[in-house]
C-alpha cells in the first residue's frame, strides 16, 4: 500500500516524463556498454544478441497485454459497481414509500443524504473519502434500525420484505464498491516485474545497437515514448479517481437529480 500511495501521489505527466528520461538513459548506457565491449573484443562474434532482444521485446509485449487486461477488468468492475449502486439506491428510495410514517420520511431523508456520499469526485482528498465511508456506514445502521423495528411490528408484510431486500443490497454494494475502488489494485509484484522487464529490454536494445555500432535515435525515441504512454495508461487505469481515465459518475448524478425532483414535488 505504501508503494501504491507513493505512485498515486505522482502526477501522470510527471510519471511519463520520468519514465521517458530514465528509459533514454538506460538505452544510452546499454549502447555505450555494447560499443565498449565490441571495441575491447573485436575478435568475438555478436552471438545471438538480436534473437535475445527480439525475445525480450516479445515478453514485454506479452506482459503489457496481461497487465492491461488486469487493469481494464478492474476499471470495468468499478464502472459496473457505480451503475449497480445507483440502481440499488434508487430502488430502495422508491420502496421506502411502502413504509408507514414516520419511517418512510425518515428513510428517504437518510437516503437523500446517502446518495451524494457515493459520488466520487475527480482527484478526491483521501480524508474526504474516509469521512464519506464512515458516514455511509452510520447511515446504514440508522436505516437498518428503522427496518428492523418495522419488521418486528409487521413480520408478515411482503412490502416491508421488498424494502429490506433492496436495503440489504444497497449495504452490500457499498462494501463491494469500496473494495473495488480502494483495495482491488494491481499487485505490487506485477508493477515491479513490469518495470524490471522494461529496464532489461531497453538496456539490451541499446546494447545490441552498441555491438553493431549502428543505431537510429528517432526509432529509439519513438519506442520509448510509446512504451511510456502504455505504462502511463496502465497506471491511470489502476487509479480509481485520478488521472485522465476515471469512472463516470453520471448514473449517481442522475439519481441525485431524480431524488431532488421527487423531493421538491412532495
Amino acid at each position: 500500500m505504501q508503494f501504491q500511495a507513493l505512485l498515486d501521489s505522482v502526477p501522470l505527466s510527471i510519471l511519463f516524463l520520468m519514465f521517458v528520461l530514465s528509459a533514454m538513459l538506460i538505452s544510452e548506457a546499454g549502447y555505450r556498454v555494447g560499443h565498449w565491449w565490441q571495441r575491447e573484443t573485436p575478435e568475438e562474434k555478436e552471438g545471438p544478441t538480436n534473437m535475445i532482444v527480439g525475445s525480450l521485446l516479445g515478453l514485454l509485449a506479452f506482459m503489457l497485454a496481461v497487465t492491461m487486461g488486469m487493469s481494464s477488468d478492474r476499471f470495468d468492475t468499478r464502472r459496473a459497481m457505480t451503475l449497480a449502486e445507483a440502481n440499488s439506491i434508487g430502488t430502495t428510495y422508491m420502496r421506502a414509500g411502502y413504509l408507514a410514517e414516520p419511517a418512510a420520511t425518515q428513510s428517504r431523508t437518510l437516503l437523500s443524504e446517502y446518495a451524494p456520499l457515493r459520488v466520487v469526485s475527480k482527484n478526491p482528498d483521501p480524508n474526504d473519502i474516509i469521512a464519506g465511508i464512515a458516514r455511509s456506514q452510520e447511515i446504514h445502521t440508522e436505516l437498518w434500525s428503522i427496518a428492523e423495528e418495522l419488521a418486528r411490528e409487521n413480520p408478515n408484510s411482503p412490502l416491508i420484505a421488498l424494502y429490506i431486500h433492496s436495503l440489504n443490497e444497497t449495504i452490500d454494494l457499498h462494501e463491494t464498491r469500496v473494495t473495488a475502488g480502494i483495495y482491488a489494485r494491481l499487485p505490487i509484484t506485477v508493477f515491479i516485474l513490469l518495470l524490471a522487464t522494461f529496464v532489461l529490454t531497453l538496456g539490451m536494445v541499446g546494447y545490441s545497437a552498441g555491438l553493431t555500432g549502428r543505431r537510429s535515435p528517432p526509432t529509439a525515441v519513438v519506442l520509448i515514448v510509446v512504451l511510456g504512454g502504455v505504462l502511463s495508461l496502465l497506471v491511470d487505469l489502476d487509479r480509481p479517481a485520478q488521472g485522465l481515465v476515471i469512472v463516470n459518475q453520471q448514473p449517481l448524478i442522475d439519481l441525485l437529480e431524480q431524488i431532488n425532483t421527487q423531493t421538491l414535488s412532495e
